[in-house]
């Protein structure tokens, strides 16, 4: 890279990435810092959906609504391998939200957005379909409708290896200590975490994508002023033993009116979310508490036959969002909307990223590197919406396919583990199992479905050092290992930093 890059992207988030990865493929020349792992923070902490936000049609936030429609056919398209369809059944009960506007609700959610992959709404006799059986008898109408599945942190990963692929460089582990203008050029301060290094960069234009550290960060740059702020806001999830048949998820209305999800997640279990309360505090200490898990119990249980008990939670995580502050009282009723401020400090560019949802992080991300036209008038066009993410480029979408295909090649996986690939690594499985002929060949066997080979891929090529990268973000298979099995594989790291030391 040159001494002086062109855009520097502050956040490892998916809006960050996002940003870095957009910019790069115009012929940008970038540079990306993160002051923990990629997704550390919100972005690994989502209802893991792509979705239209159904519920936002009440707010009246159309636009934001039809954008997010759109999208999710883009990003079903472009990452097949982390995102895909599911339907979603919505119990009716008359003492919530009336049945005609729930209709009408979902017939716009069906028109708006221009919807071509995924099928439509249906009206469920829940007494008789199937999807109706684990339902309290007293609701007796339902409703389906689609929307996505996505791998969250994921999604963000593949961002920062497609922006790192079209020559981008990703920092981790790095924060931006201070920015100021040096003439025509933003003289930025950074420091590498891990070891206390420091070094300044040039660039042309600066970026914060910084979350819910937005404020923090502007107030690190040198004549930032920026009069806007964000609300945050705590989501928390809970993770339980599955509790129905079918791959179906479902969306239920609690006694307040919000909207709790309860899909199927990783195998049997489930994932119940989310809450929408206030939060004050550093979002990196972010915690579930009792409350939030008794609110998310007692929603399930209001439409469930089958009850849920404090000792069927297996694992809850907390994630804060960083709402754009549109001054509504109601933290449910914040847009879910972004703004982008390009302020221009001494006449160098400052993009500051407010709010934003992680299914329109794409367009959000176009839009971002749109505002930057005057200062590289010779960058290229928009392209994102056309561009496979790394991994993407599966045969007409059908990840099934793909896996059975996987199985022919290498016979001696096991399905479940050519799934695992399958749905993280796409078409990049091949160079994960290189030379190997055995599941010998792939090295360790840590638990789970996780190999040796698959740690030493994640070193190489998407910035993992700790067990923690491994674990909850790239992969999910802490779900599923013992204890024992988690201190092995921190070993494993040690051993790992010691002899590279």
């Amino acid at each position: 890279m040159s001494d002086v890059i062109d855009v520097f992207v502050v956040g490892g988030g998916v809006n960050g990435c996002g940003i870095a990865r957009d910019a790069a493929g115009r012929g940008l020349s970038v540079m990306l810092c993160e002051k923990d792992d990629l997704a550390q923070g919100t972005s690994s902490r989502s209802g893991k959906l792509v979705h239209g936000g159904l519920r936002y049609l009440e707010y009246y936030e159309f636009r934001l609504v039809r954008e997010a429609l759109i999208e999710r056919e883009v990003l079903l398209a472009n990452a097949p391998h982390i995102i895909w369809p599911m339907r979603f059944v919505l119990p009716h009960s008359p003492e919530d939200r009336p049945a005609w506007l729930i209709r009408l609700g979902l017939f716009l959610y069906d028109h708006l957005g221009g919807r071509k992959r995924l099928p439509g709404t249906r009206t469920l006799d829940l007494a008789h379909d199937p999807e109706g059986e684990p339902i309290e008898h007293r609701f007796s109408r339902g409703f389906e409708y689609s929307d996505c599945w996505v791998d969250d942190a994921r999604l963000v990963v593949l961002n920062a290896l497609d922006a790192a692929e079209r020559g981008a460089e990703v920092l981790t582990h790095t924060q931006m200590t201070a920015a100021r203008r040096r003439g025509d050029l933003w003289e930025i301060e950074i420091a590498d975490l891990r070891n206390g290094v420091r070094r300044t960069v040039m660039a042309r234009a600066l970026v914060n994508a910084g979350g819910p550290w937005v404020r923090d960060i502007i107030g690190r740059v040198e004549g930032g002023t920026s009069p806007r702020n964000v609300r945050l806001v705590k989501g928390s999830h809970i993770i339980t033993p599955k509790f129905w048949d079918g791959p179906q998820a479902y969306l239920v209305q609690n006694h307040d009116k919000r909207v709790i999800f309860i899909n199927p997640y990783e195998g049997g279990r489930a994932l119940i979310g989310t809450t929408d309360t206030p939060y004050q505090g550093r979002p990196e200490d972010v915690e579930v508490d009792e409350a939030e898990i008794r609110y998310l119990i007692d929603a399930v249980n209001r439409y469930f036959k089958r009850k849920l008990h404090r000792s069927d939670v297996q694992h809850t995580f907390s994630g804060v969002r960083p709402l754009y502050d549109d001054g509504k009282g109601n933290p449910s009723a914040v847009t879910r909307d972004y703004v982008l401020d390009l302020e221009t400090v001494g006449g160098l560019p400052l993009i500051n990223v407010f709010g934003g949802k992680i299914t329109t992080f794409r367009k959000l991300a176009e839009h971002a590197v749109q505002k930057l036209r005057p200062t590289f008038p010779g960058m290229g066009p928009d392209w994102t919406g056309r561009g496979i993410l790394p991994g993407g480029d599966i045969a007409n979408g059908d990840v099934s396919a793909f896996t059975d295909g996987l199985l022919q090649e290498f016979p001696w996986l096991t399905r479940d583990l050519a799934a695992h690939y399958a749905r993280t690594y796409g078409t990049r499985t091949r160079r994960l199992i290189d030379v190997a002929n055995s599941l010998a060949g792939l090295g360790y066997h840590f638990g789970a479905l996780l190999y040796e080979a698959e740690v030493r891929y994640l070193i190489a090529h998407e910035w993992v050092e700790s067990m923690d990268d491994v674990l909850s973000r790239r992969t999910k298979q802490g779900l599923d290992m013992s204890a024992a099995e988690k201190a092995v594989l921190a070993q494993w790291f040690e051993h790992q930093v010691q002899h590279a030391a």
